[in-house]
């Protein structure tokens, strides 16, 4: 390694990215273009970054096999924040067992802190998870602990555990702090912030109230019956039942709840449930089935009684009911929540992460874009989607999560 590539390195180390650009700008040999990849990568320019980064791999010789899973590596750090989450994760495990083989532990780990990361913005907790649990950044790099706790953090919140989250975002904090990064303790404070901030409202007897996580993860815990509009479920204390694959029984559940103490007419349970202002006998009939279903799922937690008017829910055990809906509501929750982190994200990436089909989002996303609330860059494969931040609020509890095979 000569002297120029090693003072490029301590350049990027310590996060002088131009400073590390001045000194391979001008060379094209596989080292400076990894170097000049992963510069390019944190100035966001990541089209140039990843096309950077394959050219050196490529260049590197059958001899230079530490240095090719390094690129390997940073390639996939640049496809997740391009949002590629269909990035084939074989190489990249590959790499990881070249590292770990040859010492390179600060690389390694870099890893499955990625595959963890993906799995976290495909909403799929238990195995983002499982791969957290396998990583220990303890004695590593403060950059690479900080990227490690920060996961945890967004798994502890996707999780309504707050002291996890505290405690690993307050983890974090020092690490970015030692590591002297910007960019990376901005992104910690922008974690932080999800605490401060309202992320639902509770909707109970007439009123409104908007309550931060530690206030949901509160009443989630309680004996309190939650119909929780954000993740389409409902239930009290530790027990949970999804209702996301039954839109029908979800709209009847949040229509009794918000009418209770009192009883929710037929004609209004008719219209949230089946989107028509004029039922006929077959929509009656329709509803009383549907009921029934209703009245099956949760009988262990409260009753669905017939009245004159309609129908009437009562908690069992003298509980109340409460409606926890979402800091902005309609059908695009989710996918707003997914752009209000401010990368730009393909179509099939957000049809991965919300699990609907891509013609399906198309949709969505057009009347987003009529709505001037998302915009596009880029056209046929190179579309992008941005949104703006969506301020005032966090939206950690609209963003998806794997639903369980039914």
């Amino acid at each position: 390694m000569d002297s120029l590539i090693a003072a490029a390195g301590r350049a990027l180390a310590a996060g002088d990215t131009l400073g590390a650009l001045k000194r391979v700008a001008l060379r094209n040999d596989p080292p400076a273009l990894a170097l000049r990849g992963i510069a390019m990568a944190r100035l966001g320019e990541l089209v140039r970054a990843r096309e950077l980064l394959r050219r050196a791999a490529r260049g590197f010789g059958a001899h230079e096999e530490l240095a090719r899973a390094r690129c390997v590596v940073a390639e996939a750090e640049v496809a997740l924040a391009m949002r590629e989450l269909g990035h084939a994760t074989r190489a990249l495990t590959a790499a990881a067992a070249a590292l770990e083989a040859r010492a390179d532990r600060a690389n390694a780990l870099q890893a499955p802190l990625i595959v963890a990361r993906r799995l976290l913005l495909l909403g799929r907790l238990d195995e983002a998870s499982a791969v957290l649990a396998q990583v220990d950044a303890r004695g590593g790099p403060p950059a690479l602990l900080a990227v490690a706790e920060l996961a945890a953090a967004e798994l502890a919140l996707r999780s309504l555990d707050v002291d996890a989250a505290q405690a690993a975002l307050g983890r974090a904090r020092t690490a970015a702090e030692r590591a002297g990064l910007p960019a990376l303790l901005a992104e910690v404070l922008q974690a932080h912030t999800a605490l401060e901030s309202p992320a639902a409202r509770r909707l109970a007897n007439g009123s409104e109230e908007a309550l931060r996580l530690p206030q949901v993860a509160a009443l989630r815990a309680s004996g309190t019956l939650v119909i929780d509009a954000c993740r389409h479920g409902l239930g009290t204390g530790t027990a949970w039942l999804p209702l996301a694959r039954r839109p029908i029984l979800f709209a009847l559940a949040r229509a009794l709840a918000e009418a209770w103490p009192a009883d929710a007419g037929r004609e209004a349970l008719i219209e949230k449930a089946f989107r028509t202002r004029q039922p006929d006998e077959t929509h009656r009939a329709r509803l009383r089935v549907e009921i029934g279903r209703l009245r099956r799922l949760v009988a262990g937690w409260a009753g669905i009684e017939a009245t004159a008017r309609g129908f009437a829910l009562k908690p069992h055990d003298g509980r109340s009911v409460v409606v926890l809906a979402p800091p902005v509501d309609g059908e695009q929750a989710s996918l707003l929540a997914l752009l209000a982190d401010g990368a730009a994200w393909s179509t099939s990436a957000l049809a991965l992460a919300l699990g609907d089909s891509q013609r399906t989002v198309q949709r969505a996303l057009a009347e987003l874009e009529a709505a001037g609330r998302v915009r596009s860059v880029g056209r046929a494969r190179a579309q992008r989607w941005l949104a703006k931040p969506l301020a005032g609020f966090t939206t950690i509890l609209l963003l998806p999560a794997a639903l369980p095979p039914e």
